[in-house]
């Protein structure tokens, strides 16, 4: 099947499987990519040893195009993008407000630039900064997400920008990749339904809960900003209780990134000013990487 994405980045279907925080590693990449699709690495959650280390792992297993997605925002960002740059992946996935510099730098070394954005006006801004394609996700997608559905977000955006769309939010199976080239777009990328296949490392228990849920919710009250979630006991007592815990997951987090408190301060400061957030959804963006490493790779949904 050939479409703008296929040609773009070499892959034999338009499907691109979402850089998921502790779900896509090198194994589902690496399967992703040999299979035809576009695999890629979530490294938001890596160090930089790690991802460097995963891109390689990839890189053994298979010689197809995959691609690597990390936070612009991230104090080490330009560090990650000259791995990237290194390493000669393929496709750089750019999520949290892409950075001019980092896309000038990526397109100079032959990259392909693929920000994901959540509304028509920023994927005007990154087209003009000269990014490859775009990646929009509508308020069906999972995890952090906008308010305004697929079928309304991706026409306009279409319409907007003249480099090749890729949606998000929502597709699940080949009727909505129908759907998504109907609409313009040259391709889907899913998260969830990567997330449920035999080469994620996600607990059998955790994808039992995916499978039998038939509710999910829109909330604040995990880190500060729209989450779409399953809808569990958990994330009730989470709303009830969100200050206490997010401290508490505030220094779990310190653990498990390494980061000292002047760290943590530093980064809480830089996302109050670059998302307008109070100190109390600073506070509670420690639960994120917390809640996520506790599902996914602790399989304890009961705490994540």
């Amino acid at each position: 099947m050939r479409t703008a994405l296929t040609s773009l980045v070499g892959c034999r279907y338009p499907i691109v499987q979402t850089g998921m925080g502790y779900v896509a590693g090198a194994r589902l990449a690496a399967a992703t990519s040999q299979a035809g699709g576009l695999g890629v690495i979530g490294a938001a959650t890596l160090s930089v040893a790690e991802m460097t280390g995963a891109i390689r792992r990839v890189k053994e297993r298979t010689e197809a195009p995959f691609g690597v997605n990390i936070r612009s925002d991230a104090d080490d960002a330009a560090e990650r993008v000259e791995v990237m740059v290194r390493e000669g992946v393929r496709v750089a996935s750019l999520a949290q407000a892409p950075r001019r510099d980092l896309i000038a730098r990526l397109k100079d070394a032959g990259v392909v630039t693929i920000p994901s954005v959540g509304a028509r006006r920023h994927a005007e801004k990154v087209a003009e900064w000269g990014v490859d394609a775009v990646i929009v996700q509508g308020g069906e997608g999972g995890g952090h997400t906008g308010q305004v559905a697929t079928t309304l977000l991706l026409p306009q955006v279409v319409d907007a920008v003249d480099i090749p769309v890729i949606a998000a939010g929502g597709f699940f199976d080949g009727r909505g990749l129908v759907a998504a080239l109907a609409y313009g777009a040259c391709g889907i990328a899913m998260g969830t339904r990567f997330l449920l296949t035999s080469d994620s490392p996600v607990p059998d228990e955790v994808k039992k809960l995916y499978l039998a849920a038939r509710e999910t919710v829109v909330t604040t009250k995990v880190d500060g900003v729209p989450h779409r979630v399953l809808s569990t006991p958990f994330v009730a007592s989470l709303e009830r209780s969100r200050l206490a815990r997010a401290v508490v997951n505030g220094a779990r987090f310190k653990r498990l990134s390494g980061l000292s408190w002047a760290a943590m301060i530093r980064e809480g400061r830089r996302m109050r000013r670059g998302r307008e957030l109070t100190w109390a959804q600073v506070l509670q963006a420690a639960n994120t990487p917390v809640l996520l490493r506790a599902a996914m790779v602790e399989g304890r949904a009961d705490l994540g």
